[in-house]
């Protein structure tokens, strides 16, 4: 590993011909007058015999003996102390791939010129990359003092950087507590306060690649209270908000800042944090940030597609139709613009116009399904590039499987062409998918068992199957293919949470339950459907009070139609009524047919 890391460092490098590269004299500004016979010139620093020993070093590197020109080259650089001549001695031994050679010309580099942050900054990355990441604090101490003070914050902010390959955590943050504490905590005569938020932030980034997430909050803080309008603070912020919960105020804390950063850094940090908040599955926290950005800052043109999709999660499918159309019409304009630009002045990395298209057009198909417009979503299907014959054919078939026509709806899935080895593995999974929409259980278990057949240990299809037979009533099939996912993959929480659920919706085997689900919340804290499977357990093991605060939270997170039938029922049964109703036909009005909300409400005998 240490050697790729050097020729990777070499490769980024580059090759400079030493010979030609000391002959040349430093650069001078040019004039338009004419020049000045009397000015001196600026000789090279070659002399005969060094020239000769520059020609032998790279002669004997160019027929293979990188061992002597680097040796030549050294010496040359230690004679004439010309920086040019120290770094290409460093590349030669970085093309072989010789470390400790390479780091022998960085440090006699460093000597022979202890002003050059280059030489100090090579130390640094050779040292890394030797994984002698302890020797580092005193190179990066010179290199820091080198830097001019306004470009010092910057400096600290790419030092994380350095370590990114490196494997021991807790040592990277040890070094860079010994070199940035003293700038956190303004121990440096004549620092700006933007040094220290820059150092806290460091820090803070360190820790969190460590481990160490309550002490990366604890730099967080340190830093936003030097710098309340720091953007990277904020961002480190909502990096932590999966592991450290608090760490949430402080991105609400920037975002209300006074006087506020500019529009522009605002709405680059809500979008950031909106997307963290749908990933949590935070839809309804999510989607004012979402209105915000496209509020202030329309020129985050994706922000009215992600808000697009966020709204069909709600089953908000008229707001998720006008964001998507907004989306449309902003993406043609920029392309109008674009095609009007030089061809140089074009990003090469931006997604073309017929990929920004293609998925606002399967959203807003998405979105006319949910209406149950299947005409319109057809229509929006019918624009989309061919490449994307999965994508589109699973639409239609889902479409005409709700008009009734799964058989159709299942021969369209099986006659699409397998371009890719992973499509037909994705073909069992759409045909599946649909008989599970409508409910053919059995055969739908029998599709799953085929592909698990020829997909030995895929840990999804084992999960879905897993479900087929919970809806089958064939629990002991359900928990040994969960307990296989589990075997396979530990860290994934959905099959403990899928098992201890179905054990509590049964009323079985409770604080085995409770222990599923709790492992769960602790592979993913604050995921709404895990939260929501705490709070049935504990209604289960009749502790209603502790049921309603977890079923508060879930429910005020995700307004999910099961989530809500959950809350409704606990109020139902807890005596709060009035609220329970309220709860339940809120439900209802998003989505009357959900199988859970209606079985729930003709138990209970609720009138609605």
């Amino acid at each position: 590993m240490a050697a790729f890391r050097l020729a990777a460092l070499a490769f980024a490098a580059g090759s400079v011909l030493a010979v030609s590269a000391l002959a040349q004299p430093a650069p001078v500004a040019a004039s338009a007058s004419a020049p000045d016979a009397s000015a001196s010139v600026e000789n090279s620093a070659l002399d005969a015999p060094l020239f000769y020993q520059l020609l032998i070093g790279e002669m004997e590197l160019g027929q293979g003996d990188a061992g002597t020109s680097y040796q030549v080259l050294l010496d040359a650089a230690r004679k004439t102390r010309d920086e040019r001549l120290f770094r290409r001695a460093t590349e030669v031994a970085l093309q072989a791939q010789a470390g400790e050679q390479a780091l022998e010309a960085a440090r006699a580099w460093r000597q022979a010129v202890p002003g050059s942050i280059d030489a100090h900054r090579f130390e640094v990355q050779l040292l890394v990359a030797l994984n002698r990441t302890a020797e580092t604090a005193t190179p990066l101490r010179a290199t820091l003092a080198l830097v001019p003070a306004a470009q010092r914050p910057a400096a600290i902010a790419s030092l994380p950087g350095y370590f990114s390959r490196t494997a021991d955590r807790k040592a990277t943050t040890a070094v860079l507590e010994q070199v940035l504490l003293p700038y956190a905590e303004q121990r440096t005569a004549g620092e700006s306060p933007a040094t220290a938020v820059a150092a806290w932030v460091a820090l803070g980034r360190s820790r969190l690649a460590a481990g160490e997430s309550a002490r990366a909050l604890d730099a967080a803080r340190r830093g936003q209270a030097l710098g309340p309008q720091s953007e990277a603070v904020a961002l480190l912020a909502i990096e932590l908000m999966p592991s450290e919960a608090q760490a949430e105020a402080l991105v609400t804390t920037f975002l209300a800042a006074q006087p506020p950063a500019s529009a522009a850094t605002r709405s680059a940090v809500r979008l950031v944090y909106a997307r963290t908040l749908a990933l949590g599955q935070r839809y309804v926290d999510a989607a004012p940030q979402l209105e915000a950005v496209t509020r202030d800052a329309p020129q985050f043109i994706d922000a009215w597609l992600t808000l697009g999709a966020l709204r069909l999660e709600l089953k908000q499918p008229a707001e998720a139709e006008a964001a998507l159309r907004e989306y449309l019409a902003r993406v043609e304009s920029a392309t109008d613009a674009a095609a009007n630009e030089p061809a140089d002045a074009q990003d090469e990395d931006a997604a073309t116009p017929t990929q920004r298209l293609t998925q606002a057009y399967l959203l807003l198909a998405q979105a006319a399904e949910q209406r149950r417009d299947f005409k319109g979503a057809e229509a929006w299907l019918a624009k989309v590039d061919s490449s994307q014959a999965l994508a589109v054919q699973s639409r239609r078939a889902s479409l005409l499987a709700q008009q009734g026509k799964l058989g159709e709806a299942r021969s369209l899935i099986r006659k699409l062409p397998e371009r890719q080895p992973e499509d037909a593995r994705a073909k069992l999974l759409v045909e599946a998918q649909l008989l599970r929409d409508q409910k053919q259980w059995s055969e739908a278990l029998g599709v799953l068992a085929e592909a698990n057949d020829r997909y030995r240990d895929d840990t999804d299809l084992l999960y879905e199957q897993a479900m087929i037979a919970e809806k089958l009533d064939r629990m002991a099939e359900m928990e040994q293919l969960l307990r296989r996912v589990i075997a396979l993959k530990p860290q994934q929480p959905q099959a403990y949470n899928a098992l201890g659920y179905s054990l509590a919706d049964r009323n079985q085997r409770l604080p085995e339950a409770r222990q599923l689900i709790a492992k769960a919340i602790e592979l993913s804290p604050g995921d709404p459907f895990l939260i929501d499977s705490l709070g049935w357990v504990e209604y289960r093991l009749g502790h209603h009070d502790e049921a309603l605060r977890w079923l508060r939270q879930a429910h005020s997170a995700r307004p999910d139609t099961e989530i809500a039938a959950h809350l409704g029922e606990v109020l139902w049964v807890s005596g709060r009524r009035d609220e329970a109703r309220r709860v339940l036909a809120e439900a209802r009005a998003r989505d009357a047919a959900n199988d859970v909300l209606k079985e729930t409400l003709a138990r209970l005998k609720v009138d609605l």
